[in-house]
């Protein structure tokens, strides 16, 4: 079965910004996300304020604070804006875990978008409370999905299921460890979806 475009949102369309305030707020919260993209890209996390930020959106620095509440809430929201939720209803039980892994390869190495998550995650190193934003981020792109099947064990499995991502991420795309670094991304899939295929149905 081909599932290379069934890893959409499960309802089928984009998801509302990230951000706490309702949909009047979604231009403001547009113009906070893209600057703070920018922002982030060219001075890194430590270089980055929320008054600049603010600045270069042109609205109050509070109002940065009210949707996204600290720093690190908005770097998550800023590098995570485009990732979309798995629906593994849309597979059969057998191809769940190849649905899983040529979610995140994909989006990865996509190339407008590939360096906000590794972003993320080399901030998440050095910074704990940003890596408690990754695992969020993580609860929400694989934890939750598992748990939508009925699954008594999606804690259990989804924390397996993101080690072996995130591990994936780190040796090919921040260590570039050889010759993960240099393996098409089909092998990638190919040789890491039967283990996430095991920790879905594993008793």
């Amino acid at each position: 079965m081909n599932i290379s475009g069934a890893a959409a949102p499960a309802a089928g369309r984009p998801g509302p910004l990230p951000g706490s305030g309702g949909p009047r707020s979604e231009r403001a919260r547009r113009a906070i996300l893209g600057a703070a993209r920018a922002m982030f890209a060219a001075r890194g996390y430590e270089g980055t304020t929320i008054r600049a930020v603010a600045a270069r959106a042109d609205v109050d620095a509070s109002m940065v604070m009210r949707y996204f509440q600290s720093k690190a809430g908005l770097f998550t929201a800023a590098v995570t804006l485009d990732l979309e939720v798995p629906d593994l209803l849309s597979v059969l039980p057998g191809d769940r875990g190849e649905l899983l892994v040529r979610h995140f390869i994909s989006r990865w190495e996509d190339p407008p978008r590939d360096d906000e998550m590794i972003a993320l995650l080399r901030t998440a190193a050095t910074s704990e409370t940003v890596a408690e934003q990754l695992q969020e981020v993580f609860g929400q792109l694989v934890t939750k999905p598992i748990a939508d099947l009925g699954d008594e064990q999606a804690a259990e499995r989804g924390t397996f299921i993101a080690a072996q991502l995130l591990g994936i991420a780190l040796c090919r795309y921040i260590l570039h460890l050889e010759p993960l670094a240099s393996l098409p991304s089909e092998d990638v899939v190919a040789a890491v979806a039967p283990s996430v295929q095991r920790y879905l149905t594993r008793s």
